[in-house]
């Protein structure tokens, strides 16, 4: 195991902004990664799991712990006498490769995940989803190993306590465990119908595969600059900014009000929501963020919302994390002070002081803040 010290990390990520790590280790294997564990455990050293980078801001003043990048390899395929098809997948898959091989084994369920850069191990902490899907629909167990103790565990979806971009592991477990590999649960056969009115759109003409499914939605999001390396001046962005709010139904229908009034929305048409649990409806805050003024490709300086998608917010070049953070929460008081919802940023933020994020986090009650919009 070679130990480095004060690695830069920007580059490690897609946003490319952040400090170094203090020190630094890569786990190609379990046995690698219980290694660096141990080895920091009995130093009392805080640990920092690094993916793919891509839903990531890290402080400026870097990680002041040991940052294991882990690089566990390997799918394998197991069909089952149900129809369904298990694909077991190490945590350090890149996941487009995973979703590429599950539409070549033409089995169903992620294909509306494609393009989503990152690896394997982060999906189930994320729960990230697209048009649609989740990765928890089809997640059957995660396999974990407890930091402080090396231990392991197998983790069923009960266990786990998915919900809309949110897992048990960044609230009660954050910190406890490090994801070694997903079990998915995936079908043979034509894909589902799209869920989402956009794809449903583009894929009216196309052929209903797996294969044409999984074409489109990554040509959807080229074209939104939201497939990492694919985006021109866009490309550096942790993807997403801002998770797309659950508010209720009375909440709605006042921020539908307010856009009617303003004049960011026909008097005639629907200010888009979709279904959520009971007597909550999901906003799409890109939506928001352009009603309440700010265009694709708005800027200040080093950092601006994408010219393609107004929900991912790009490093234009020379852009410190604190540039990132002061222009994300411009964003968000904005669209707070025209329509009453406060966006809550999706990407973790690693590095920073607990009091300089506080205004950033969900709040406790209720995981997006609502207030009275103004008038």
């Amino acid at each position: 195991m070679k130990i480095e010290q004060d690695v830069p990390l920007a580059p490690m990520t897609t946003l490319g902004v952040g400090g170094s790590a203090r020190r630094f280790v890569r786990a190609a294997t379990e046995a690698e990664l219980a290694e660096a564990l141990a080895w920091a455990t009995a130093r009392g050293e805080a640990t920092f799991i690094l993916g793919g980078g891509s839903n990531l801001v890290i402080a400026d003043d870097g990680i002041d712990a040991l940052v294991i990048a882990v690089g566990l390899r390997g799918i394998s395929v197991h069909p089952g006498a149900d129809g369904r098809t298990t694909m077991r997948v190490a945590a350090g898959e890149p996941w487009d490769d995973v979703v590429a091989r599950a539409a070549d084994e033409n089995l169903a369920g992620i294909e509306c995940l494609s393009g989503i850069p990152g690896l394997t191990g982060a999906t189930p902490i994320q729960n990230v989803g697209a048009y649609g899907q989740e990765v928890a629909d089809v997640i059957t167990r995660v396999s974990v190993v407890e930091r402080a103790t090396g231990a392991r565990s197998d983790l069923d979806p009960e266990a786990c306590a998915f919900s809309y971009r949110d897992s048990a592991f960044k609230r009660g477990w954050a910190g406890r465990f490090v994801v070694t590999s997903i079990d998915l649960s995936l079908r043979a056969g034509a894909p589902d119908e799209p869920r989402y009115a956009e794809l449903a759109r583009a894929m009216a003409s196309e052929p209903k595969t797996i294969a044409a499914t999984r074409a489109k939605v990554i040509e959807l999001r080229v074209a939104k600059a939201m497939v990492h390396g694919r985006g021109g001046s866009d490309n550096q962005s942790a993807g997403s900014f801002f998770m797309n709010p659950i508010v209720p139904v009375e909440l709605a229908s006042r921020v539908e009000e307010r856009a009617k009034a303003i004049g960011a929305l026909a008097a005639t048409d629907s200010m888009p929501r979709f279904a959520a649990s009971s007597g909550t409806v999901k906003l799409a805050a890109g939506w928001l963020i352009e009603r309440a003024g700010f265009k694709k490709g708005t800027a200040r300086d080093t950092v601006g919302l994408s010219s393609k998608h107004a929900l991912a917010i790009v490093n234009r070049g020379g852009a410190t994390a604190n540039d990132v953070v002061s222009f994300a929460r411009w964003i968000r008081d904005g669209v707070e002070e025209r329509f009453g919802v406060r966006l809550v940023p999706e990407p973790e933020l690693v590095g920073f002081r607990s009091q300089d994020i506080a205004d950033l986090r969900p709040q406790a009650s209720s995981p997006h803040k609502t207030t009275t919009p103004a008038a």
